[in-house]
């Protein structure tokens, strides 16, 4: 695998990723994450909250953004300074989320890219949306 290069990397620059959320998806962050909000898990209880149902974890969303970073744009070798998000909708099981990542800024003294963060349901509707600044290994400085 290629460790991405600060050099490579232009502003405009862009890449996504697509996934469609499944219960299995929210079973299996449960587990990782710890935790077990009703919100996610019990749909008796979720249908009495303001969103009717069931609904993913918003980090579970944000973890598709995280895939986009490190496997695609800027890919592998890329770490992740600060990450800004703002959760505009929920994601249900069976939305399929188009995560995607363009970057808007190089910072040449510190090798430092900033990235535009947003996923998209299958309806356009932006579900999360945010900032992200990162910095990619240097393998001739190890």
């Amino acid at each position: 695998m290629e460790i991405a290069k600060y050099e490579n990397i232009r502003i405009g620059q862009h890449a996504e990723y697509v996934r469609t959320v499944t219960s299995e998806d929210i079973e299996m962050f449960g587990q990782v994450s710890g935790d077990y909000n009703p919100l996610h898990f019990n749909e008796d209880w979720a249908k009495k909250t303001m969103f009717k149902g069931r609904i993913a974890h918003g980090i579970l969303t944000a973890t598709y953004v995280s895939t986009v970073v490190g496997m695609k744009l800027p890919g592998p070798g890329t770490i992740y300074m600060s990450q800004s998000m703002k959760f505009r909708q929920p994601v249900r099981i069976g939305d399929t989320i188009t995560a995607r990542v363009e970057v808007t800024d190089k910072n040449d003294e510190k090798e430092f890219l900033t990235l535009k963060t947003v996923c998209i349901n299958q309806e356009d509707k932006v579900v999360l949306d945010g900032e992200a600044v990162v910095t990619l290994m240097r393998m001739d400085r190890m």
